[in-house]
Formats: C-alpha cells, sequence, structure tokens
C-alpha cells in the first residue's frame, strides 16, 4: 500500500482509525482505502451516516457562533479530528478576529494534518492528547498559552464521547474538566444514541458492530444518559434536541444551508449547556 505524502511517519495505514472515517463522510480526501471499506461496511446499514455528520457539523457551527455572541473566545476542541472547510477557528475567528482555539486529538493524521494546516496562526494550536486524561490536556503548553482559565471558555466535546466506553470514565473525565472551568464557560456535545434513528435497533446494531471490529467501539447512550454529561451546567435553550432542532433560526450561516428533510439528520444528540 502506498504511503501518500501528507500520512505521517509511523503510523499504520492498514488499520482504520475513526477521525479518517469521519473525514470520509463529509468528502474529505485524508482517509485511506482501508477507511473507506469501514466507512462503506457502515452505511450498508445505516446509508444516512453522511447525513448525521453533516448535521453534526452544522450544529458546530451553530455553537461556536452562539458562544461568541456571548462573549466566548476562547475554545477548547476535544477529539477535533482532521481539519475541513468550516472548522472551529475558521468559524470563531469569522465572528471574533480575538478567537484563539486549542484542537486535540489522539489520532497522529489528525494532529499532524492540524499543525500543517494551522502553521503560522498563533490563535491557535494543536495538542496530542487524549480525552480520557484531561490534566494532560489542560496543562499542554499550548493549552498554557492561549487559554486564559480565569474567563470563560467554550469545551466543545463533538462525536466524541460515543468512542469512550463507560469503564473510560467518561463522566469523570468531563467532570474533572468542567471543575477546571470558570463560571459562564459553555459545554457543547453531540453525542451518538439510538433514539431518533429511522431504523430498527438491530439493523443499526450491525453498524455499530463495524465499529466494534475495528476497535473503536461505539457507544450508542440514551437521551437521559447523555444528559448526565451536562452535570454542573445549565442546558441553553432548548435543551438537549436532535442536532437539527438545536436554535436552527438563530445566528444563520449560508453553509448550514437549510432545514435538512433527511431523516437520518434528525438522529442523535446536540446540546450547549453554561456553567453557573
Amino acid at each position: 500500500m502506498e504511503r501518500p505524502a501528507w500520512a505521517p511517519p509511523g503510523i499504520d495505514i492498514s488499520v482504520p482509525s475513526v477521525s479518517r472515517i469521519y473525514d470520509y463522510y463529509l468528502g474529505g480526501s485524508h482517509n485511506f482505502e482501508v477507511d473507506r471499506q469501514a466507512a462503506r461496511r457502515a452505511m450498508e446499514f445505516m446509508p444516512g451516516l453522511p447525513k448525521i455528520m453533516q448535521a453534526n457539523r452544522a450544529f458546530m457551527r451553530r455553537a461556536v457562533r452562539y458562544a461568541v455572541s456571548r462573549g466566548i473566545t476562547q475554545f477548547l476542541d476535544i477529539g477535533s479530528g482532521i481539519p475541513t472547510f468550516g472548522n472551529v477557528h475558521e468559524v470563531a475567528q469569522a465572528a471574533s478576529p480575538e478567537a484563539r482555539v486549542v484542537y486535540v486529538d489522539h489520532d497522529p493524521v489528525a494532529v499532524a494534518h492540524s499543525r500543517a494546516v494551522l502553521a503560522g496562526d498563533d490563535r491557535t494550536a494543536v495538542v496530542a492528547a487524549d480525552l480520557r486524561k484531561p490534566r494532560d490536556i489542560l496543562s499542554a503548553p499550548e493549552a498554557v498559552r492561549l487559554l486564559d482559565l480565569d474567563r470563560p471558555v467554550a469545551l466543545l466535546l463533538v462525536a466524541v464521547l460515543h468512542f469512550l466506553e463507560d469503564a473510560d470514565d467518561p463522566y469523570d473525565a468531563v467532570a474533572e474538566l468542567r471543575d477546571a472551568l470558570p463560571a459562564g464557560s459553555l459545554l457543547v456535545i453531540t453525542h451518538a444514541s439510538y433514539e431518533g434513528l429511522p431504523l430498527s435497533e438491530e439493523v443499526a446494531g450491525g453498524m455499530v458492530g463495524v465499529y466494534r471490529d475495528i476497535r473503536n467501539p461505539l457507544v450508542m447512550r440514551s437521551r437521559e444518559q447523555v444528559t448526565r454529561f451536562f452535570d454542573g451546567f445549565e442546558l441553553v435553550d432548548p435543551g438537549l434536541v436532535s442536532m437539527p432542532n438545536w436554535q436552527p433560526d438563530g445566528l444563520e450561516d449560508p453553509q448550514d444551508g437549510e432545514m435538512p428533510e433527511d431523516p437520518y439528520a434528525f438522529s442523535g444528540f446536540g446540546g450547549v449547556g453554561r456553567k453557573a
């Protein structure tokens, strides 16, 4: 298998990566055939996966603009993945030139490509770290340089918590990050769920099995289980809802498009909470 020039040395390009699979769903070019094969297998069970990912990105953009509208100009995006058009720093800096963004991912391709894209931007940085180890994230030199934890921060956990199993203590990880943030900070979450899917749980379970087979288990949590991540935060209206239904009429951006009609776009949950 030929190694593309953009692929960092030392990574195994024969093993699928969830961040590269996500890139494929969004129409990106930073993925390998092994990622595309896994994505196509998942789409055999759930053909609307690209629509879900597009709704996820549109929600993220609205949430970032909402944060800036509330005076927040610091963003910590954990599980940021491979940069694609309309990333957090582009949306935030378009709304406020003062915006600072720290991206965090543990995928070496995502980290390397992010650093290449962001070279020369002194208001953004990339940290190679894992959500399971919040202290490593908060103590990283890049985070210390760009984030003032005496002022509100928008913490983005977009399409990442469902890749943490209960054994990984995801609620404890989110709580540790919450406790490090000052009052007025925002928590932005999207999460996969069987709720809202336009197909049976049995069929959707086939898609979940594909992720299990590539050793990246996908945990489909209920609304109640996702809501638990917001402990210590007050949910912003309209609460935890399907992603297109979160403030669809406010602070619109042309790239978000019209309200999607594809039922898959309404799968899973998105929400924003404010720390009192």
